[in-house]
């Protein structure tokens, strides 16, 4: 027994209330001021991108702004998610598994039914992390 009113638990559920009260309360005119001096990802060539106010005039920045908005708006809350991935020293990765799309005719054919994100611990490899990717879609394919 500590002699602290609250568990490790308690300090993860408020962590993570508070991480998405933060996203929530999100303010267009923030999101704005800090998507300025942000590269454009596809605009990037070796260290180099065109920055959102390089590429648009203040008109043209309407359109991207009220998009990005309307997906962090439309995002999942994976703040417990990232609050937990933190506390066990695990690193988000890139790769997704996604299965199930939908039926052809569907609205979007491409929709995944099911998609699988990743953290492993910083010390995997690149190619440990492609191998395990590899093999858990193999194991869940072959029992489908």
């Amino acid at each position: 027994m500590t002699d602290r009113p609250y568990t490790d638990e308690d300090l993860r559920t408020e962590a993570a209330r508070q991480h998405q009260l933060h996203i929530v309360h999100s303010n267009p005119r923030l999101l704005l001021g800090r998507m300025l001096d942000g590269p454009i990802e596809s605009t990037r060539s070796d260290d180099d991108a065109l920055t959102w106010d390089e590429a648009l005039n203040c008109e043209q920045l309407n359109e991207p702004k009220n998009a990005i908005a309307d997906l962090i708006r439309g995002a999942a809350d994976t703040s417990r998610w990232a609050v937990d991935l933190g506390a066990d020293g695990l690193q988000p990765d890139g790769h997704t598994l996604q299965l199930g799309a939908k039926e052809a005719g569907d609205d979007d054919s491409e929709q995944p039914f099911v998609r699988m994100h990743f953290a492993f611990h910083p010390t995997a490899t690149d190619a440990e992390r492609d191998r395990f990717v590899m093999e858990l879609s193999k194991v869940i394919v072959r029992n489908l």
